[in-house]
């Protein structure tokens, strides 16, 4: 049997259908920033830290950088740094339309010394990342579903409330599992 030609995920939100659970991915919306057949690279949208950019970063950084919440990106190395910027126009984009990944601070401080008004940052400690054939084997056990993702995920919906938000957007047998306990024995 042939393999399947390989699909990239990119720009998919992978969301934990409660078969992570007892996990760090339990409930967790990932947004796939990259995947190639090397490995993926992605980024929890909805496990914020209960510390500020300020209090965790060094640099000298713009405080309307430094007052954001920060946000746990994934297990993978604790003290990288990536964040994602969204603008109303950002044409070399690298993830979806208007939403680019970056990791460098000098590119965070000349977003944070920006003034356009449309310009959105969220800053994540930590990554989520998959090596050679390692997401493609978890999708075919169906630890994840997907979902279109679109910069509101990202931006404009309360992380807390993030995971139960793009159930219901999926619709179907999701609805229901969007209103479980963490734990369906407990049903």
């Amino acid at each position: 049997m042939e393999d399947a030609p390989f699909k990239s995920l990119q720009g998919q939100l992978l969301i934990d259908g409660n078969n992570l659970a007892g996990s760090f991915f339990s409930r967790t919306v990932v947004l796939l920033c990259q995947h190639s057949k090397e490995g993926a690279f992605g980024l929890v949208l909805n496990r914020p830290m209960d510390k500020t950019v300020g209090e965790m970063i060094v640099e000298d950084l713009p405080e309307r950088i430094q007052d954001q919440d920060l946000s746990i990106g994934g297990p993978v190395q604790a003290q990288a740094m990536s964040f994602l910027h969204a603008n109303d126009y950002l044409p070399n984009a690298n993830i979806i339309p208007n939403l680019n990944l970056e990791h460098s601070i000098d590119e965070l401080l000349e977003i944070g010394n920006s003034f356009s008004p449309t310009s959105q940052v969220r800053i994540f400690a930590g990554y989520s990342g998959w090596g050679a054939g390692q997401l493609e084997d978890e999708m075919k056990r169906n630890s994840w579903l997907t979902h279109s993702a679109s910069v509101d995920h990202v931006f404009a919906i309360p992380p807390e409330q993030l995971w139960r938000a793009v159930m219901l957007e999926m619709g179907g047998v999701n609805r229901l599992m969007a209103d479980a306990p963490d734990d369906l024995s407990w049903n």
